[in-house]
C-alpha cells in the first residue's frame, strides 16, 4: 500500500461559496447532528441544491423541530429525521439499519456531530465519551454503511474535525482517558482520531479499488452551540473558558461561514479523497485545501488506532461486511 504523504496541490478556492455547489438533484445524503451548528447549516445547503436529506439527531423532538425550520428557510421538504445516540452503539447499529432498510441508496455520508471538552463521562458501553461520540461511532457507522454507499458511483465520506486537531496526541495505552483526566486533551485527541480515521479509510478505499472518496473538514473557530454546551456542562468552574471566549468573539466566524469546508468536501467536482479542507486563515475565511495534522501522517499509528477501534465497535456494531469490502485488494 503506497502511503508516502498527500502533496499539497495548489487549489483557488478563495471564492468558494454556497453559489459554487454543483446541483445535488437525485443525491441522497446523511448528516449526523443536523439539528444545530455546522451540521443545519449543511443539511440546508444540501437542500437548496436539491439534495435529500437525512437529518440524524439524538433528539427526535428536536429533529422534527429543525426539519419544519428547514423547510421553511428552504423551501423543500425533501428531508426526513433519524433518531441516533452516538453514544450509544447498540442505538447507532439500530439507525443504521432503519437507513438502509428504508432507502435504496446513499452517496454523501457527513460525520459531523461532535462533543467538546465536557468533565469525564462515559458513553453507554463505557468508553470516554467524546471518543465514543466524535470518533467509534462515526467510524462504526462508516463502516457499516460502506457497502451501501459503494452501490452508487463516487460515493463520498466526510469527516468533521477541529483545528484541534493540531494539539492532539493518541494515547494508545489509555484511549479512554482513565485516571489523570484532562477534558481537552480528550477533545483533541478525538479530533486527531477523525482526521486519521478519514485519512486511512482514503487509503483502504484507494487500496480495494472502491469508488467512495474519504475526505475531511473543520470549521476553524466557528460559532455553534458546542461553546455554550460545554460551558453548561461544566458548571461554575468554566467561567475563565466563558471569559475566553467573550474575549475571543472577534475572531469567530459564523456556523454558515464554518460550514463551507465540509461542503467543499462534500460536492466540489475538484475535491480529491485524502484531502482536507479548512478556512482560509485557518481561524475564519472562505474555505481552502489545508494541511493534514502531521502526526495523522503516521500511517503505523493510523493502522494501531484503526485495529483498536475497530476491537471497541465490534462487539456493538455488525461492521464485518464493510471490513471484507476494504479487504479487497485491487
Amino acid at each position: 500500500m503506497n502511503r508516502s504523504i498527500i502533496k499539497t496541490r495548489h487549489v483557488n478556492q478563495m471564492t468558494w461559496s454556497i453559489d459554487s455547489i454543483p446541483s445535488q438533484e437525485d443525491k441522497l445524503a446523511f448528516i449526523t447532528g443536523a439539528n444545530s451548528g455546522l451540521g443545519f447549516d449543511t443539511a440546508k445547503a444540501l437542500l437548496k441544491k436539491g439534495a435529500t436529506v437525512i437529518a440524524g439527531c439524538r433528539s427526535l423532538e428536536k429533529a422534527e423541530k429543525a426539519r419544519h425550520k428547514l423547510i421553511k428557510e428552504t423551501n423543500s421538504a425533501k428531508i426526513d429525521v433519524l433518531e441516533i445516540d452516538l453514544a450509544d452503539l447498540k442505538k447507532v447499529n439500530k439507525a443504521i439499519d432503519q437507513i438502509t432498510t428504508k432507502y435504496k441508496k446513499l452517496n454523501l455520508l457527513v460525520n459531523n456531530a461532535g462533543v467538546m471538552a465536557p468533565p469525564r463521562t462515559i458513553s453507554k458501553q463505557g468508553f470516554e465519551l467524546q471518543f465514543a461520540v466524535n470518533h467509534l461511532s462515526h467510524m462504526a457507522l462508516t463502516l457499516k454503511l460502506l457497502p451501501f454507499i459503494a452501490q452508487q458511483p463516487r460515493g463520498r465520506v466526510v469527516t468533521v474535525s477541529s483545528g484541534a486537531q493540531y494539539m492532539g496526541r493518541i494515547n494508545l495505552n489509555n484511549l479512554q482517558g482513565e485516571g489523570n483526566y484532562d477534558r481537552w486533551a480528550a477533545y483533541s485527541q478525538s479530533k486527531l482520531a477523525n482526521v486519521m480515521f478519514a485519512l486511512e479509510l482514503h487509503y483502504r478505499l484507494r487500496q480495494a479499488n472502491i469508488d467512495i472518496d474519504s475526505l475531511s473538514a473543520h470549521p476553524g473557530l466557528a460559532r455553534t452551540n458546542l461553546q455554550s454546551t460545554s460551558i453548561q456542562a461544566n458548571g461554575s468552574g468554566s467561567w475563565q473558558e466563558a471569559i475566553t471566549y467573550k474575549l475571543m468573539t472577534p475572531m469567530f466566524q459564523s456556523s454558515a461561514m464554518g460550514s463551507l469546508p465540509q461542503l467543499l468536501a462534500a460536492t466540489d467536482q475538484n475535491a480529491k479523497s485524502g484531502e482536507q479542507y479548512g478556512p482560509r486563515f485557518n481561524f475564519k475565511g472562505a474555505p481552502k485545501l489545508c494541511r493534514i495534522a502531521p502526526l495523522a501522517l503516521n500511517s503505523e499509528q493510523r493502522c494501531q488506532l484503526w485495529e483498536a477501534s475497530d476491537s471497541l465497535i465490534g462487539d456493538y456494531v455488525d461492521i464485518s461486511i464493510g471490513k471484507r469490502l476494504l479487504s479487497n485488494k485491487a
